[in-house]
């Protein structure tokens, strides 16, 4: 007979003591790195009514353009502005923008940016037509007016 005796039974468990730290650190790494709204709009948006709306299916080939007036007066006046992204942008700086915007995408798709208008209610019909005239120039040819629906604007 032999004085050794073999084990059979070999259990292997997984040690869970830290599983806490893991998920807590994993909680807090996506709150840190997650942005909740890309642009502050700086500028007032009383958007206008309408009865009839389409919605978009990819949302990811819409750049919004805000016009309105600026929320902060006394700073940037009470003259109707352009705000693309986070800044002001006059209208001689569309073309480039809508060209930044077309570059973040993919080539199959640069053809396919709609470029939203959120105008406020109260703004000038000029101002549009030049953001136009210059969308047109830089062959941003799919416009988009965004509106609520007379049921949401009722809320």
């Amino acid at each position: 007979m032999s004085k050794f005796k073999k084990k059979t039974e070999v259990k292997q468990e997984i040690p869970t003591s830290s599983m806490p730290d893991v998920v807590f650190m994993l909680l807090f790494f996506f709150m840190v790195t997650t942005e909740l709204r890309e642009t502050t709009i700086e500028v007032k948006q009383n958007v206008p009514k309408a009865t009839q709306l389409r919605k978009l299916m990819r949302k990811g080939l819409v750049a919004n353009l805000y016009i309105g007036e600026p929320v902060k007066t006394q700073q940037f006046g009470r003259e109707p502005k352009i705000q693309a992204d986070d800044v002001f942008i006059d209208t001689k700086d569309i073309v480039r923008w809508v060209n930044e915007q077309k570059s973040k995408l993919d080539e199959i798709e640069r053809d396919q940016l709609t470029v939203a208008l959120k105008v406020d209610s109260d703004a000038k019909r000029g101002i549009i037509s030049d953001v136009e005239t210059e969308l047109r120039k830089a062959n941003a040819r799919k416009l988009l007016y965004t509106t609520l629906d007379d049921n949401q604007r009722d809320r």
